[in-house]
Order: C-alpha cells, then structure tokens, then sequence
C-alpha cells in the first residue's frame, strides 16, 4: 500500500514471513486506512475507466475489492497475486508472482495495478508482460506511491520556522527501502519518474494521462506530492 503498509521484494516477497502470513495484517491495515476508500480508489477511477463487457486482468489483486468495483461497473476482470491466502477470498483469481502474468497474448482488454509496481524489483519486465496479454489499443492503468517517497532516504523536514520541505534522498538513484510490517518488512523499489516513464515508452506503452496527488491527511504537505496515477495505451 502507501509506504510503509505493503510490500515485496526478489520479483515480490517479503522478509522473514510470506504473504500468506501477512494476510491477516494486510486485511487490518485496509480496515484501518480510510485512504484507500477515500483517496486511492478514485485515483485510479480517474484515469481507467472500464468498458461494458470487456475484460481486464488486476495485477496484485490482493483480496479482490477493486475488482469487485470494477465488475460492478459492468467489466470482466480476473485478478492475479501471489498472496494465496488472500486471492482465496474472491473468484477468478490466478496465484503468480509478478511481473509474469499468467495469461495468453492479447487476451485482455486492458490491465491495472494499485500500490503493487513499487514491490516489483523488475518494472521494465512488469511493462513488457502489461504489454504482451493487452490488446492492441488496449490500456494500463497504475497508482504507485510517488517516486519522491520511494527514493532511499527521502522524508520531510520542519525548518526553524515550522515550514515542511522535503529531504530528497538519493532519488536519481535506484535503490530501495524495507519498511516494518507485521513480524517482518516489505521493500519499495525506487526508481525515478524519467526511469519509470521511459521503461514504458520503451515497452511499447503511450502514456495518455499522468496525475499526481499531495498527502491527504497532512496539509502542511500539500505541496509534495504522494500518490502517481498514470494511463498507457498499447
């Protein structure tokens, strides 16, 4: 999720304990965040907006409550994620790690991803396989923590006069950071925002529409943006 609640490493894992034990701990954090109801969830309904009838593939599924709204909207979508514990809890759930998805060439109408690429330690592969099972004409959607977050050492700072800056780290760099959760830590892959964009470009991917969005809770921050959502045409 946001940094600090979700995680993954090698392609995805975590340290010390699996996914599956985290599900219960995944489950709690959503509960508790009303972000994702309230923010991240209409972030990505901003820029991917599913068509009657057609079919869309969840990459990082989790529990199945974005597909859930996306099948309301009158879409197929079939969901993969590699926590089985989690994937159990709702249909049409294929178990992989990403960035392989389990789906033949050009089978869907389009994907999306929400708060799961910055987990993936290969993104340029996470493009190319979006790439392969979408259509021509197609779309990926994303909601990803911004990249000035995921960037090793980066945080805000107060000054002597009580105003937020911003500490970048080492954000032309692409290292990553373990966050704590549960008994053990989930990683974020940091890579910029040029890197990420031209790992796209390079993939075979147009970018259509980029949004960027401040912290929702902390208005001393409003300047620094949080959360990216981007659109892409095949």
């Amino acid at each position: 999720m946001a940094k600090g609640t979700s995680g993954g490493s090698s392609a995805l894992s975590v340290g010390h304990v699996s996914w599956s034990d985290l599900a219960d701990w995944w489950l709690s954090e959503l509960e508790q965040d009303v972000a994702y109801e309230d923010v991240v969830s209409p972030l990505l309904f901003e820029v991917f907006r599913p068509t009657v009838g057609e079919t869309y593939v969840d990459l990082g599924c989790g529990e199945g409550r974005l597909m859930r709204q996306v099948s309301r909207l009158g879409a197929r979508v079939i969901g993969v994620d590699i926590n089985i514990d989690l994937a159990s809890r709702t249909e049409k759930v294929m178990i992989a790690e990403l960035p392989g998805i389990p789906v033949r060439d050009a089978a869907v109408d389009g994907a999306y991803s929400v708060l799961t690429l910055e987990h993936i330690a290969d993104h340029y592969s996470f493009f190319l396989e979006a790439r392969r099972v979408v259509r021509p004409r197609g779309v990926l959607a994303i909601v990803i923590n911004h990249p000035v977050w995921t960037a090793p050492g980066s945080t805000p700072v107060t000054d002597s006069e009580g105003e937020v800056l911003w500490r970048s780290g080492d954000y032309f760099g692409s290292g990553n950071s373990d966050e704590p959760a549960d008994s053990g830590f989930v990683r974020f892959h940091h890579r910029s925002m040029a890197e990420l964009m031209n790992s796209a470009s390079s993939a075979g991917w147009k970018l259509e529409v980029m949004v960027e969005r401040p912290h929702h809770e902390l208005f001393d921050q409003k300047g620094i943006p949080r959360l990216l959502a981007c659109r892409w045409a095949r």
